[in-house]
């Protein structure tokens, strides 16, 4: 299948984070919690540990804690701290990946950022804001919106402060520059609102076609027709350009073996990858080392066939305590949905939690027999699911700064019904956005005292465990019919929406069930109600990342959507309830809301297994894309007052090795930097 089923994004929307100023003053006490080591019980001997760091625009930064690596083995330690390296070896290419002028304009950036204390106050201010900016969003485009953020420079202001960077000793060589030929070029880019508006724009105005409008550097010159009878060998790791004589050239992502097969695109970002696992693999439980050897041999090869192979060997690693997700996995960047975007997940297991989400991998079967849907759309033997809690070490590429929330992977159809598959819960990210959180939005938008305290008293415990039925039961559920091997590509730009719903509506269905509460996982009706509330909301609430006259973009989000508003016009789930000029989703009930879900969860399913474009293409059409701007703006409006993030980026903990007077290293401690540009700048070599 495409690979959506990989990752659910957190929903900043419904986890606020309460008002503060936004130029504060880090004490000596949250410091020195920042930079010390993790310990399992750092929430009590650290009250005043520092999670929100600053906002930028609608961006919150948050550090990200890793409790509990500490107590590991010292032989995991160290094959963690292998494998971030090679995590922050390879982010550069999805940075390139997302934007062809990208890794020109953070060079240009960070060489102004670098000098920015002899800059004026205003420009330094704009040099601040927009290179924060694009460090949470892996560049210029919004994660969520997909469209350019703009520089608030006038170009004599930018020149200005391109020249004296090069006084302070950052020059900028114009070989640093390419694709783009000058600095002046880079402005332009920058600043123009009519170019390179969209990174991936599934559904353009006028009917424009979807490739030709996406700005993102997965394919050169080429078109939706180009591409139409063009078979990709590398589906996953390469990128098309279109010749000067019309001809489609496939460039695979491999660093080459040194013998008979060559290097590709980023050859010596990949090779560097494959150095640090290959220094990871002394340190290396044997299921693991086994996987880590195969990820080389596909980074070196870049064949399907490689990649099919670690997979496998990766899914059967069950029971190592450090785990990674690393390579071209998830195809959201892409309006064909082929293309992977290159992402690094390092982390350990979190015993404390898995105990909920593993209860739920062992009763799949069950839940699979049981589904709403028609017969031959079940599994008869479910296999292989494995299911944890893990606490992210570092996470770059398509998942760092801003990460998922839940991963479900291998995304590979075939390899999910034959040996099975990994759901994680990111056990501490869901802690930083419950540490962030406030209780402002849901009171806001609650119709009713009660709706409001039922959201306090449930609703952080009800969305992390839709999040692991999302992941574990509802994206490895459900068969397609032989006739469709890939249900991917005959849905097109549809699939990633339609499978992102289809496992949130397994995830809402079953919640509501009886074998939830025998299981112990859901305590009484009203903990059922608190999520249907929930859910209902964020429909309203996610408004507010959408740009003022623009449709919605993201999958997720588009999900969400469609789901909401289906039920609105085809159930009694969802009255819309006005208060004054206030508008208000109430669920009415919440036995229809389930029978609603369970419906639309049926033809979502058929959709898929039987490969239905225009029942797919209706379906997110009339409910997922669109936006009434007058409701919009009012949600913003109302969201605005309260000051709350459109999303978060994190920064990341990090690894120091300790050694030996040989070098070699004895042991390896978590640090917390609890700063954005300290961390960038390191990692892209412009501060050590």
């Amino acid at each position: 299948m495409a690979t959506v089923d990989g990752r659910r994004p957190s929903q900043p929307g419904e986890n606020p984070v309460p008002p503060r100023s936004l130029a504060f003053r880090v004490s000596l006490s949250i410091l020195a919690a920042c930079q010390s080591s993790a310990d399992p019980n750092a929430a009590g001997l650290h009250p005043d540990r520092q999670y929100e760091l600053d906002r930028v625009d609608g961006a919150a930064i948050v550090q990200l804690y890793a409790d509990g690596f500490d107590q590991l083995h010292p032989r995991d330690k160290i094959l963690a701290w292998h494998l971030v390296q090679a995590a922050i070896a390879g982010r550069d290419i999805n940075i390139d990946q997302r934007f062809a002028y990208a890794l020109p304009i953070r060079t240009v950036l960070e060489s102004l950022w670098l000098a920015k204390d002899e800059l004026p106050a205003d420009v330094r201010a704009e040099v601040e804001r927009y290179t924060k900016l694009f460090w949470v969003h892996n560049g210029i485009h919004d994660n969520l919106t997909t469209k350019k953020a703009l520089l608030r420079l006038s170009h004599d202001q930018f020149r200005a402060a391109v020249a004296t960077a090069a006084a302070m000793g950052h020059p900028i060589a114009a070989a640093q520059l390419a694709p783009a030929t000058s600095t002046d070029e880079i402005f332009a880019i920058c600043t123009d609102p009519h170019t390179f508006v969209s990174v991936t724009d599934k559904s353009p105005e006028g009917g424009a076609d979807p490739v030709a409008a996406s700005c993102n550097n997965l394919y050169v010159g080429c078109t939706t027709a180009d591409l139409a009878t063009f078979h990709e060998r590398y589906g996953l790791n390469s990128r098309v350009v279109k010749r000067a004589d019309g001809s489609l050239e496939e460039q695979v992502y491999r660093c080459g073996d040194g013998a008979g097969v060559p290097p590709g695109r980023y050859a010596d970002r990949i090779a560097a990858v494959n150095a640090h696992l290959r220094d990871a693999l002394p340190f290396a439980p044997p299921p693991t080392r086994k996987a880590l050897e195969l990820l080389i041999r596909y980074n070196e090869t870049g064949e399907p066939a490689d990649w099919r192979n670690f997979n496998i060997a990766w899914v059967q690693d069950k029971d190592s305590v450090v785990d990674l997700a690393l390579g071209f996995i998830e195809v959201y960047l892409d309006v064909r949905g082929i293309k992977g975007a290159w992402q690094a997940v390092i982390s350990f297991r979190n015993e404390a939690k898995t105990h909920e989400i593993a209860a739920l991998a062992r009763e799949t079967q069950w839940f699979e027999d049981r589904m709403p849907w028609e017969a031959r759309f079940k599994k008869q033997q479910v296999k292989g699911i494995s299911a944890r809690a893990i606490a992210v070490i570092t996470e770059t590429g398509d998942c760092g700064p801003i990460t998922p929330i839940g991963v479900n992977l291998p995304n590979e159809a075939d390899i999910r019904r034959d040996y099975g598959s990994k759901s994680v819960n990111l056990s501490n990210v869901v802690e930083a956005y419950d540490k962030t959180s406030g209780k402002g939005a849901a009171a806001e938008f609650s119709f009713t005292p009660e709706e409001a305290a039922r959201a306090a008293t449930y609703a952080a415990a009800m969305d992390d465990l839709h999040t692991n039925l999302h992941e574990v039961v509802g994206h490895a559920s459900g068969q397609v019919l032989d006739s469709v091997p890939n249900p991917a590509q005959i849905l097109g730009t549809y699939y990633s929406t339609l499978e992102e719903g289809r496992a949130d509506l397994v995830g809402l269905y079953w919640i509501a069930d009886a074998k939830l509460r025998e299981m112990g996982l859901v305590p009484n009706d009203d903990a059922v109600l608190a999520k249907y509330e929930a859910y209902t909301r964020n429909a309203l609430l996610q408004l507010r990342r959408v740009p003022p006259g623009g449709k919605i973009e993201e999958d997720h989000m588009r999900n969400r959507q469609l789901i909401v508003h289906w039920l609105l016009h085809n159930s009694d789930a969802i009255a819309v309830e006005h208060r004054g000029d206030r508008v208000f989703y109430r669920v009415r009930s919440a036995a229809a809301y389930r029978d609603g879900c369970g419906r639309l969860l049926a033809e979502v399913m058929r959709i898929k297994a039987t490969g239905d474009f225009k029942a797919g293409k209706a379906l997110v059409e009339t409910y997922g894309t669109k936006v009434d701007p007058a409701l919009r703006d009012q949600v913003v409006a109302r969201l605005e007052a309260l000051q709350l993030p459109s999303v978060t980026g994190f920064v990341q903990p990090e690894l120091r090795a300790q050694t030996d007077a040989a070098g070699t290293i004895t042991d390896v401690e978590v640090w917390y930097p609890c700063d954005l540009a300290d961390q960038m700048l390191r990692w892209s070599g412009r501060r050590r």
